[in-house]
């Protein structure tokens, strides 16, 4: 008989490529984890697992049991979901981690909503950017994922996650106030491709939509400074450090007074925002409102 904390250990190992980064994910040590993984070899009868230089990679017989692995564990996502519904499921916490724009965007307002409309479910709200908040809802840390669409992040196919679309915003062009093309009324991207350039670090969701967006136009941005925080990126600007997209919901409340904000001409890089649970929990008596709370915040 397979144990199923065993196949969710070896669905770690197959996210994190490392026995030691899939044991820090669920707060094992590497030996406990490659003791389980031993184990889940001898219920199988089959090598599952190669080590080498590079990491951990399945072998066929791994990756066969990986896909009925993601069956399973959705299975019993719903099963958790099912037997919470007969207990009626009125109480209980939901831990939310979403990027910082989309936290005042919507996963604020949807608190304020549960607030009056189930006051018995106690939602927990982390900080985490759309590349870590995926990975920290597969390893079970958090219930449900306000995150970005970019490159490498689980497809709509994905079988381990359900998505739920939220909103779709544009990124503008943000400009020191002496840049050439400050009186434009659009900026088309290729032409700030001469341009030193101000945006989030590598692996941010951003950072892909930036990057995209000047590919498409024909460069490579040159950036010169480095920031996930986008009022350090309109300051930066604002000092003539360079020019920046920024997703438009980023520039509310801020001071813009010494920057010039432009919308894009042409192809509009857009962040895609989208909310995702574990396949089988999106019918859980106390996520499932917290997921129709982010919509209806979206929407508003």
């Amino acid at each position: 008989m397979i144990e199923a904390r065993r196949l969710h250990i070896l669905r770690a190992v197959a996210d994190h490529r490392t026995v030691t980064a899939a044991a820090a994910a669920l707060y094992l040590t590497p030996s406990a984890v490659s003791q389980q993984l031993t184990a889940l070899e001898q219920e199988t009868g089959h090598k599952l697992v190669e080590r080498g230089a590079r990491g951990v990679r399945l072998t066929p017989a791994g990756e066969i049991l990986l896909k009925h692995t993601n069956a399973v564990l959705a299975q019993l996502e719903t099963a958790e979901a099912e037997l919470a519904a007969y207990s009626t499921g009125e109480a209980g916490t939901v831990t939310v981690a979403s990027f910082a724009t989309g936290i005042g965007l919507v996963v604020g307002p949807a608190l304020a909503h549960l607030a009056r409309t189930a006051p018995g479910i106690r939602v927990r709200v982390q900080d985490a950017e759309g590349d870590a908040s995926l990975p920290m809802l597969l390893d079970r840390r958090i219930d449900v994922a306000v995150a970005v669409e970019y490159r490498g992040a689980p497809g709509a196919d994905d079988d381990r996650i359900t998505r739920v679309p939220l909103y779709a915003e544009p990124f503008d062009a943000v400009l020191p106030v002496t840049h050439r093309l400050a009186d434009a009324e659009w900026v088309p991207v290729a032409d700030l491709a001469k341009d030193t350039w101000i945006g989030p670090y590598p692996g941010n969701p951003c950072h892909d939509v930036v990057v995209l967006a000047c590919e498409h136009a024909g460069f490579s941005p040159q950036f010169e400074h480095l920031s996930d925080d986008f009022r350090a990126v309109v300051s930066l600007a604002s000092a003539d450090g360079g020019v920046a997209l920024v997703p438009r919901s980023a520039l509310r409340g801020m001071d813009l007074a010494e920057v010039v904000v432009r919308p894009i001409d042409g192809v509009v890089p857009t962040r895609k925002v989208f909310a995702a649970v574990r396949h089988g929990a999106e019918t859980h008596p106390l996520i499932r409102p917290v997921l129709d709370a982010l919509g209806e915040a979206a929407a508003a």
